[in-house]
């Protein structure tokens, strides 16, 4: 029998006969986990209608399903950590949009390179930009990278963006005001800060822009500033091994039509947008839709108002039960494929079954909520569930909670932390337990369903 001193040594004696490029991936494969370091952003990784969701997380969940091990994402706060964190071996992979730049070579190895990408100008477009002729628009805005002389831009100060910025200044001979920001603000973040006006202007990869510009119709992302970026995964140097499997894999897996899906369910599939200056006209005849006698079998069946469901199909599809959104939601009531079999939705579901399933999911979420002791505020925590999911409206409110508002009243208080959650001050408190989300979209959203209910009640019966 070997004692125990004897097999502490004979393991070190194996692990130094083992090279340390092969380490890494022997450790991944012994653990059953591969742990990935991730932005928390709709590029990398995020939690929408409680799915764990993210271009680059659903590719290396295909890459772990091959190798025979769990994923496991580790949310890093401070993007520039995401370096020593790696290296530190605290993650195996760095999986945050990460591009592939000469600087970062020197530190460590990246894969073979999953997209490529050119870094365009996020700005705002001019209050009432829906009503001008597209040439006029065109005249408010940035088009060409020289426009920027005297400008300012926020952008993370250890990003390729920034050193683009550096390179554009000598290229057009003119200084810009490069506001270079620290790693505790991502991407997404930028974005909405444009969008809301308070800051000018932010550079992202194209592939990040288009994502964004679904949810925020009121930014222009047309103004190229960079050739196409490569887009990898890193790796440390002494991951030898774990690189090599890596790029096998993606050789054959970007080809693939797995990928092809993922790809296109980010960066091509599009959003119902309901502009709310928009006056709604029904079918005709006291008839909000062509689908008005199934809702009131719905509201028989399960007792919410046919009226409140009807305004959140519109405000979902525009009671088109055809639709293939963001993320892969389908149907008239949106969806999620991890949701919708739950209610015997699927995609191909008749439109009567969409409506059911939707009124029964709405229902349920009403009932969930019965702490809220005021019905309105209760329907208006079940919208911003069906919405963004209940696990981001408990963080918000818990948060109401932690900075002095009433948890149980939705309007001015717990809404007030659902915008917040956009922040990384607030998304990153200890109270908050599923990240970020875009905060802008849920609080429009349970306003305006609410708002065309409460109008829809007083015209149809």
């Amino acid at each position: 029998m070997i004692g125990s001193c004897d097999a502490e040594n004979q393991d070190d004696v194996l692990k130094n006969e083992v090279p340390e490029s092969v380490l890494d991936y022997q450790n991944i494969l012994k653990k059953g986990k591969l742990v990935i370091l991730a932005e928390n952003s709709t590029a990398s990784y995020f939690v929408y209608r409680e799915k764990e969701m993210g271009f680059e997380y659903e590719i290396l969940q295909e890459f772990a399903k091959e190798i025979g091990v769990e994923l496991e994402v580790k949310i890093v706060s401070n993007l520039d950590d995401l370096i020593p964190q790696l290296n530190n071996k605290d993650g195996d992979i760095i999986a945050s949009n990460y591009t592939v730049t000469g600087e970062r070579l020197k530190i460590i190895d990246f894969s073979t390179p999953f997209i490529q990408s050119p870094q365009v100008l996020i700005q705002k477009k001019p209050d009432g930009w829906q009503k001008m002729k597209p040439e006029d628009l065109q005249k408010k805005l940035i088009s060409d990278p020289s426009e920027l002389a005297g400008k300012t831009v926020d952008v993370w100060l250890n990003s390729s963006y920034y050193q683009r910025l550096k390179h554009l200044q000598e290229e057009i001979g003119d200084s810009i005001h490069i506001q270079g920001v620290d790693g505790m603000t991502g991407s997404d973040e930028l974005v909405e800060l444009v969008s809301q006006g308070i800051i000018d202007y932010t550079v992202v990869e194209e592939n990040v822009a288009k994502v964004n510009a679904r949810f925020y119709d009121n930014i222009d992302i047309s103004t190229q500033i960079s050739v196409k970026q490569k887009i990898a995964f890193g790796l440390r140097k002494s991951s030898g091994l774990l690189k090599a499997k890596l790029d096998k894999w993606l050789d054959k897996f970007l080809v693939s039509q797995t990928y092809n899906y993922i790809y296109k369910k980010y960066f091509e599939t599009d959003i119902v947008r309901i502009d709310a200056t928009e006056k709604f006209v029904g079918v005709g005849k006291g008839q909000i839709s062509a689908y008005d006698e199934i809702f009131k079998q719905a509201q028989a069946k399960y007792g919410t108002d046919w009226k409140l469901v009807a305004s959140l199909a519109y405000q979902e599809s525009k009671f088109d039960p055809n639709v293939e959104s963001f993320g892969g939601a389908y149907g008239m009531m949106q969806f999620m494929p991890n949701t919708g079999p739950a209610y015997n939705v699927y995609p191909d579901s008749p439109p009567d079954v969409q409506i059911m399933g939707g009124m029964k999911k709405l229902t349920a979420d009403i009932k969930f909520w019965k702490e809220i002791p005021d019905p309105v505020q209760r329907e208006k925590f079940a919208l911003a569930s069906y919405n963004a999911g209940g696990g981001h409206v408990k963080d918000a409110q818990r948060l109401a909670m932690k900075y002095g508002l009433n948890h149980l009243v939705w309007d001015d208080n717990v809404e007030t932390m659902i915008l917040n959650l956009s922040k990384q001050e607030f998304y990153r408190d200890p109270v908050v337990k599923n990240g970020a989300m875009r905060g802008t979209i849920t609080h429009k959203y349970v306003r305006q369903v609410y708002a065309r209910y409460l109008d829809w009640k007083t015209k149809y019966k």
